[in-house]
């Protein structure tokens, strides 16, 4: 009976250690690896597509219409599973969502190439443009600097970057059809409203060279007005540009309107 138990004993063992050995000869070796990521900006209206157009309603009562839609996006940072960041080089790590650029489905890409391959749970991005990239002066903004120009991103490079730009009209009590513009940003190095937002993945994204797997993210606009501030048009929030305390709130609003929808590894 004892002869048994060893042997039953030692076919186990044998066992597990095959199993590990396996499973060690399996593990997949990421070293010198890339491969690209797919990061899907879907705007919507709380659970309503964004279309232009539309009429929506904030939580005050007051009804608003947008023509143009677009924000920046920056400093786009993964981290994987083991606890490492990949951050995406920083002379095209600054991108412009536009509504106007969606595909039929309403997506705008973001498509970042050549990135480390591994096992990703999160991403971090900026919303606007940090105080190091505008201190860097026109010379280190690249390319950048005249598509920000030529998409109305821009006031003067006196003050800087627009972070983006809400236009239309909206309609309350006491108006209709009045002008509504939010183009909230930093105002050079005297208000500084660049926000960063983390996201986690509903489950890993594996990025490798033979996949392109892509991140669904949902923004909704409606938390523009109706975040952790809900504001009201006719209390000096139908016109945002430059004043330290209507751009604060905005910002602060706007970097809560992300959330991940679901994540593809195709």
């Amino acid at each position: 009976m004892k002869i048994l138990k060893y042997t039953l004993g030692l076919l186990l063992s044998i066992f597990i250690a095959s199993c590990s050995s396996d499973d060690h000869d399996t593990m997949e070796d990421l070293t010198g690896q890339t491969g690209s990521l797919i990061l899907k900006f879907d705007n919507g209206i709380g659970n309503q597509d964004f279309i232009f157009g539309t009429t929506y309603t904030n939580f005050k009562g007051e009804t608003y219409q947008l023509e143009t839609l677009k924000y920046l996006i920056s400093n786009v940072r993964l981290t994987d599973n083991q606890g490492n960041t990949y951050t995406y080089p920083e002379e095209e790590n600054i991108f412009i969502v536009s509504e106007a650029n969606g595909n039929a489905a309403g997506e705008i890409y973001i498509t970042l190439n050549n990135i480390d391959a591994a096992n990703y749970t999160h991403v971090t991005f900026g919303i606007g443009v940090d105080q190091e990239r505008y201190a860097s002066g026109a010379d280190g903004q690249g390319d950048f600097l005249t598509t920000a120009q030529d998409e109305g991103m821009m006031w003067s490079w006196a003050t800087g970057y627009r972070f983006m730009r809400l236009d239309g009209t909206y309609s309350s009590p006491t108006k209709t059809n009045a002008a509504l513009n939010i183009h909230m940003g930093s105002v050079g190095t005297s208000v500084d409203n660049y926000k960063e937002t983390t996201l986690a993945f509903p489950n890993e994204v594996l990025v490798r060279e033979a996949k392109e797997p892509s991140v669904h993210i949902k923004a909704d606009i409606a938390q523009v007005f109706d975040g952790l501030t809900s504001v009201s048009f006719d209390a000096g929030y139908a016109q945002v540009h430059t004043d330290e305390i209507t751009t604060g709130v905005i910002a602060t609003n706007m970097s809560g309107i992300f959330s991940v929808h679901h994540v593809h590894n195709d």
